[in-house]
């Protein structure tokens, strides 16, 4: 056990001990240490099964099943890089849900001449998945959300923005319903498509939650998913604002507006929306997307409360590779586990979404940029995924574990300009995570 021990004390530390580049210091904020890392060729959205030991990774020509059940040491289970659809290789492939011993992997994520649409695989036993149906659909596919034994999928063309919905769960696979944005507020058919794009969802206690930029994220009643219905939506922009805009740029890459991500928690009274953008050179606010908090206790009338804004850069366009936006997050118990490509993960007490407190946050600019954040064990570990598809920069994709306690606890906001990033890491974190392994077992003196 000795040589085991070193060997983990030797990843963790070079770990922590290997983020260069960033211009700052610690300025007393507490800090997390990644506990281990898996790399992941393509690495995009990563999501956590429901027996909190096993992650699944979109994989942009594939996907990847892994063992976190040791988040010391993450270990590939099985991974898939050659997707047929129809007889035809599905390609990137960024987004994947699962929900019990079901997994869906959905693609191209973005307009493509490849075959586009979604595969179903038992994934009782996480080594071997096993296919169990599949569905082309004859455009793009984004993201999707599974619950259950339906399906959940984002449709954008340049004629529709639209949520379908699909049964999985039988021999066939067939879509029952569908709520279109452009049926709802024709007027945004005025506007460039990728303006009122409708980017993701989010399901939970019967009612899906869709971001469609600047059109707004939108409350559906989805008890009957046959006939979804329209609840209430959350607008940081106006259709009038959105036709005065003369470059289809500044409308699709700058504030306000780029409703990109939306979760609840566990009670489904608060809701996150992270807006995906950068500075464009235009109007105020040029800077790039955070993440709001709404109070939704009554889904029809949802109340802003608080903001976490995006850490600042000194280039902050979208060509100019220091993406520091809000990506994909989750909610749980409080707290808000969030992903800042480049500026890292980062974990606030939004226990009083009024005022959002940071509790701690890890980065590094020349190894990572973080896709999702993740809770794998409530109160201990959280996952993270990095992904290499960040212009200008090369990075390696990778799943990352994380402790969720920081090493300290301080006062700095961490949002400050400074030059470069401003930024927190701390390399003493690296004690405490060897100190985490040891109460757990796996590190022995």
């Amino acid at each position: 056990m000795k040589r085991r021990a070193v060997l983990q004390t030797s990843a963790v530390a070079g770990l922590s001990l290997s983020v260069t580049g960033i211009v700052g210091t610690v300025r007393g904020q507490a800090t997390i240490e990644p506990l281990g890392r898996l790399p992941i060729t393509g690495a995009a959205e990563a999501v956590v099964g429901d027996d909190g030991e096993t992650a699944y990774v979109a994989a942009t020509t594939g996907f990847t099943t892994v063992d976190v059940s040791d988040p010391a040491e993450p270990a590939l289970l099985a991974v898939d890089r050659d997707i047929q659809l129809e007889g035809e290789t599905m390609t990137e492939i960024l987004d994947i849900s699962v929900d019990g011993d079901l997994l869906v992997v959905a693609g191209p994520a973005n307009q493509r001449r490849s075959v586009a649409g979604f595969r179903c695989y038992d994934v009782s036993d996480p080594e071997n998945p096993e296919p169990v149906g599949e569905h082309r659909t004859g455009y793009h596919v984004h993201n999707c959300y599974l619950e259950g034994e339906l399906l959940f999928i984002v449709v954008n063309t340049r004629e529709t923005n639209r949520l379908a919905i699909f049964d999985v769960g039988g021999d066939e696979i067939t879509q029952v319903g569908y709520w279109s944005l452009l049926e709802h507020e024709p007027g945004w058919r005025d506007i460039y498509w990728l303006a009122r794009y409708s980017h993701d969802v989010y399901v939970q206690d019967g009612i899906a939650y869709l971001p469609c930029w600047n059109a707004g994220t939108y409350l559906l009643d989805i008890s009957d998913p046959t006939e979804p219905a329209y609840i209430s939506h959350i607008q940081d922009t106006t259709l009038e604002a959105e036709r005065a805009i003369d470059d289809w740029r500044e409308a699709v890459y700058g504030l306000p507006g780029n409703d990109h991500y939306a979760a609840v928690d566990d009670t489904g009274d608060l809701l996150a929306v992270g807006r995906e953008a950068w500075a464009t050179g235009g109007a105020e606010p040029d800077r790039p997307g955070g993440i709001d908090l709404y109070d939704v206790s009554d889904s029809a009338a949802p109340v802003h409360r608080g903001s976490i804004d995006a850490p600042r850069a000194d280039d902050e366009s979208k060509p100019g590779g220091m993406w520091t936006t809000s990506h994909n997050f989750e909610l749980r118990d409080g707290r808000l586990y969030s992903s800042w490509y480049r500026a890292g993960v980062k974990i606030h007490d939004v226990s009083d979404p009024a005022a959002p407190e940071l509790l701690a946050e890890w980065r590094s600019t020349e190894e990572t940029g973080f896709w999702t954040a993740r809770v794998l064990k409530p109160g201990e570990t959280f996952i993270a995924s990095s992904t290499e598809g960040i212009p200008n920069t090369s990075l390696e994709g990778a799943l990352y574990t994380f402790q969720t306690e920081p090493a300290d606890r301080g006062g700095a906001d961490g949002n400050d300009p400074i030059p470069g990033f401003t930024g927190v890491v701390g390399l003493a974190g690296g004690a405490v995570a060897l100190e985490w392994l040891r109460r757990r077992g796996n590190v022995q003196d």
